[in-house]
């Protein structure tokens, strides 16, 4: 405790982080590429309405944003989009524009220029993870039939002229990762279909591009494979859950000689929500780059030759699974506790970082940046269950007695937090309110089994190890038993308000477009999720989905809650939100529901965000009687 501190309440202390600071800040960057000493990148512009651009790293170290507004590199493919752009040398870029979702080039001096037609229904044929290849772009396409079916294919469009797309491989639901083998020869993809979700089982398949004859290499219901990558013309690599962790296998183009390269109980990977990630990157002299740990991901070098995995020393404590390398030049995303996200260049033979680009251009002063901890909590039957705790840290104030802690409940429910510089806790952590971030049973980063405890138990194990946080902040006496709220959007928010309907141990929730109703859900939600719901809960039944959702249990709400809902969301549309506010309305439970206009799932708009923050911290003062 330092002299110059002073005794104010949890919640009210001074703090340099604003709400306009961190709505203004989050770039979200996002797929680097790298050619030489160029680089790209993507970056949000949440004052420009939240739109995505690309900006080019010149040789000469200078920035260059190439798409000024209204264009917006990004995708819709899934909803959840992913790389939405590619380089071609010499010619500029390739993009997905937001608005209508159709390809452009754009040419080094030039206005873009489309080159896939107008659909019939405007942004209907959508394209993600795109490939340049002998004057041919490679891609995975999306088709929005008018009768409201989905279905997709991998497509080849020439960079130049006005021809329509050719259909190279269908059949399955979904297709990810495709990549073509260095003679040109065969194509590899990741292939699945419905109801399965990519992290449940997956098939890696080559297509020889002469006669379009496909087959399976690795995979299949109980098996996720991801991000093939090619050894040579006869050889891949690929991520495989087949040993209950995301490992590193060599596989034969037609599945002999199957090997498991670093067998260990560590993840090499995440889950798949977005199309273009790219876990590990092959160098120009056969060895790998790799991300590997649990949890966060650390960086090493693997030598497949020697069966040696060597980490980098490096200033960077986590990293976002989107590799990129011409071979030679390593480029990626890094983090740390008090380092924003990063593009950084990477010397793999020495573990000298280079720094491009920050998320953030403006840190406060570090004393106001709480440092995690990483714990393991006891859950229900002994289950150890994996958070990181953020302490309240302010250089001018203190309080007395234990603080009030808000429970972050993540989102998807297949993904995971991470221990990433986060300003959005800071705002929180600064003012007097911990946060315990949760990584409950379900999450990423920790194996399959740990993975699999959320299967048919969604609104079950979430909850209770919600609950069990809460009760282990207490038992440490790190909380006040009496304030302690919990927090989540989309599939966070539905655990929010399920946790606020079996349990009294939080004092507040507030769900950011959570899923309250199961089969209205799955009755409106998008293609990629709409069969989600069977893994999670089970077959649609009234009386299962009744007993589990948080709208038919909403009789068991004693807690204020706040609610907060884009208008224009595709994935959680504003009637979930709407009908919880109306049944708690009914029961003459306090409830805030603020809904914003344009927006979509995940607040993008700096206006958007300022204000929901702002609401969110006024709540808490309430509820915490601040």
């Amino acid at each position: 405790m330092s002299p110059e501190q002073v005794v104010l309440p949890y919640s009210t202390w001074p703090s340099p982080i604003s709400t306009s600071g961190v709505a203004r800040s989050g770039l979200r960057l996002g797929f680097p590429t790298t050619l030489g000493d160029e680089v790209w990148w993507t970056e949000d512009r949440p004052t420009e309405g939240g739109r995505t651009t690309i900006v080019h790293r010149s040789a000469d170290g200078t920035h260059h944003e190439l798409l000024a507004a209204p264009w917006s590199a990004r995708t819709r493919v899934h909803e959840y989009g992913g790389r939405s752009y590619a380089v071609v040398p010499g010619e500029g870029v390739v993009f997905t524009n937001f608005g209508d979702q159709r390809i452009y080039l754009l040419a080094p001096g030039a206005e873009p220029r489309p080159i896939t037609p107008e659909p019939e229904l405007r942004a209907g044929l959508r394209y993600a993870e795109m490939t340049v290849h002998d004057g041919l772009i490679w891609c995975v396409q999306e088709r929005h039939h008018p009768d409201g079916r989905v279905s997709r294919s991998i497509v080849s469009i020439p960079l130049h002229g006005e021809a329509e797309p050719r259909e190279r491989v269908s059949g399955s639901d979904f297709y990810a990762s495709l990549t073509i083998s260095p003679d040109g020869e065969h194509l590899a993809f990741v292939c699945w279909n419905h109801p399965r979700m990519p992290w449940n089982g997956t098939e890696l398949r080559v297509t020889r591009l002469s006669d379009g004859s496909s087959w399976t290499v690795k995979g299949g219901s109980a098996e996720s494979v991801l991000a093939p990558q090619w050894r040579d013309e006869r050889h891949l690599y690929l991520i495989s859950d087949w040993s209950g962790w995301w490992n590193l296998y060599q596989v034969e183009i037609h599945g002999t000689a199957s090997q498991a390269l670093y067998p260990v109980e560590e993840e090499f990977a995440g889950p798949l929500w977005q199309l273009g990630a790219l876990p590990y990157a092959v160098l120009a002299d056969g060895s790998l780059a790799v991300l590997h740990g649990q949890g966060d991901l650390r960086l090493g070098v693997f030598d497949p030759g020697s069966g040696v995995l060597s980490d980098l020393d490096v200033p960077y404590d986590g990293w976002d699974p989107v590799l990129a390398t011409d071979g030679h030049s390593l480029v990626a995303i890094g983090y740390g506790p008090t380092l924003p996200r990063s593009i950084v260049r990477v010397d793999t033979m020495t573990g000298q970082v280079e720094e491009l680009r920050r998320d953030v251009d403006v840190l406060p002063d570090t004393a106001y940046l709480p440092r995690p901890q990483a714990v393991e909590i006891e859950g229900r039957f002994g289950r150890p269950v994996h958070a990181f705790v953020y302490p309240p840290s302010n250089p001018q104030a203190r309080g007395e007695g234990a603080p009030p802690y808000v429970v972050f409940v993540h989102g998807g429910p297949t993904g995971h937090s991470t221990s990433a510089l986060d300003l959005e806790k800071a705002f929180f952590t600064s003012r007097g309110i911990g946060v315990l971030d949760l990584n409950y049973g379900g999450s990423t980063g920790y194996g399959r089994a740990y993975r699999e405890r959320l299967r048919r138990q969604w609104g079950v194990v979430d909850v209770e190890d919600s609950v069990a946080a809460a009760e282990w902040l207490a038992g440490k006496g790190l909380a006040d038993p009496e304030r302690i709220a919990i927090r989540g959007g989309s599939a966070g928010g539905w655990t929010v308000m399920a946790a606020c309907c079996a349990s009294s141990a939080f004092a507040g929730g507030v769900s950011y477009y959570g899923v309250s109703s199961l089969l209205p859900f799955n009755e409106t939600t998008h293609d990629f999720e709409s069969r989600y719901v069977e893994w999670l809960v089970g077959p649609a039944d009234p009386a299962l989905y009744g007993s589990r959702e948080p709208l038919g249990r909403v009789a068991g709400v004693t807690c204020p809650m706040l609610l907060l809902q884009g208008l224009s969301d595709p994935v959680v549309p504003p009637a979930q939100s709407q009908a919880f506010a109306d049944a708690l309305a009914e029961r003459g439970v306090p409830c805030t529901y603020l809904t914003f206009e344009g927006e979509a799932h995940g607040f993008r708009r700096a206006e958007t965000r300022s204000a929901a923050l702002a609401t969110e911290l006024a709540f808490y003062q309430q509820i915490f009687r601040a």
